[in-house]
């Protein structure tokens, strides 16, 4: 566990100095957000039906930005022969690179969701645990594929674009999934009124997680 909050801790310290991967996170998805308020503007009645997907658009390709970043710093600097040549497992430099990729995420999620309510005068905090639990799943899966994905693409010249054609394929259900439960949330319903989104969803998490955690140190070997 030491070793996992080790990577993360070094990730933390690096986003610090340069401040490189939050701030192109942030600022993608504030432009998403404002020409979503733009174009729905005179459009009100279409915003909580647009609201799930709005926020999930913010999310991805916000996500897909720092996730593009988070390998290429390592490769820029040469501190991946380090990750490598250090005597420990893969699978704890992937969950170490997983974790601080989903807390910058989530920073960048908790931003959004406000900066959403300001632009589009909509309440999306009427149930908000239910919301964030949501929120926290599909950001799982989204971060655990994308985080091997990133690693896969970090020797190619064109990884920026190479990584969304790898990671949307793959993350349909979690999108989908993420999608119809906040809508369903936002609509005052139980989460059981999406139907079986939430056993996807979970399922989807599980599996993304343990086969990425697997699958990486032969990636990374590559």
């Amino acid at each position: 566990m030491k070793r996992i909050w080790a990577i993360v801790w070094k990730d933390i310290i690096t986003e610090l100095r340069t401040k490189e991967l939050f701030s192109s996170m942030f600022t993608f998805a504030l432009l998403i957000i404002l020409i979503f308020s733009f174009t729905f503007g005179f459009s009100v009645e279409f915003i909580p039906i647009a609201a799930p997907g709005i926020l999930w658009v913010a999310f991805t390709f916000a996500g897909v930005l720092g996730l593009s970043r988070s390998f290429s710093i390592e490769k820029e600097g040469n501190s991946i022969l380090g990750l490598l040549i250090s005597p420990v497992d893969r699978s704890y430099i992937f969950l170490g690179k997983m974790v601080g990729n989903m807390i910058f995420v989530f920073i960048v999620e908790a931003i959004i969701l406000p900066i959403f309510v300001l632009f589009f005068n909509y309440n999306l905090f009427v149930n908000f645990f239910p919301l964030l639990l949501v929120i926290l799943l599909g950001t799982i899966g989204f971060v655990s594929v994308g985080t091997l994905f990133s690693a896969m693409a970090v020797n190619t010249r064109l990884r920026e674009v190479l990584l969304p054609v790898l990671l949307f394929p793959v993350i349909i259900p979690v999108i989908v999934s993420s999608v119809k439960l906040i809508g369903a949330i936002l609509d005052g319903k139980p989460i059981g009124g999406a139907g079986s989104s939430m056993q996807v969803l979970v399922s989807f998490d599980i599996i993304f997680l343990v086969v990425c955690t697997m699958v990486f140190e032969y990636v990374i070997e590559e």
